[in-house]
């Protein structure tokens, strides 16, 4: 009996759940849904956000709009760099069954950056305004999900960039006197 090695059968199981997942955007509603919530995380919702923290919040909220974009900044290079440097084939074009329901924004899917963006906005910006996570956790969530569902990212690549922002999210919390998630 031959036996597939660990990272071809890995592959083969993100494969067959993201078929699985992405077979969710046959239905025209969740389909809409999906390339909705993606949209709005290609930075719509998040440039909103800090706007509509600006009016409402003045100069605290552009204090905290201002740290968000601070690392939006550096999570869009981050994970540039990363692409380029793993340049992992989107499932789509891996798997001729999976389909992509929406136009990616680039050729690589390891980290997703939609993900990225949307962990490390939400964690910041609930540090600065914990009542937000009652939106900003479901939406991220969503976002995460979506890109599984569209067929751009693998699980593995949200998952990753799930660690990565976090982790961004905690670096540049640290960075920050005075804002703490835990405060």
């Amino acid at each position: 009996m031959h036996r597939q090695p660990w990272r071809e059968r890995f592959v083969a199981g993100e494969s067959g759940w993201c078929l699985r997942i992405n077979r969710l955007c046959a239905k025209g509603a969740s389909r809409a849904y999906f390339s909705a919530i993606s949209r709005l995380g290609d930075g719509v919702f998040w440039y909103v956000l800090m706007g509509a923290l600006v009016v409402a919040e003045g100069m605290d909220g552009l204090a905290a709009s201002a740290h968000l974009a601070a690392t939006g900044v550096i999570a869009l290079a981050l994970y540039r760099l990363l692409k380029r440097w793993t340049r992992r084939p989107r499932p789509f074009a891996s798997d001729r069954r999976i389909q992509a329901w929406v136009a990616p924004l680039d050729e690589f899917s390891f980290p997703s950056g939609h993900t990225l963006h949307a962990v490390a906005f939400t964690l910041v910006a609930m540090a600065h305004y914990p009542g937000l996570g009652w939106l900003l956790v479901p939406f991220t969530a969503s976002v995460a999900t979506s890109r599984v569902a569209l067929g751009l990212h693998y699980p593995s690549d949200v998952m990753a960039a799930t660690g990565i922002g976090s982790a961004l999210a905690a670096l540049s919390l640290w960075l920050v006197p005075g804002v703490s998630l835990f405060a």
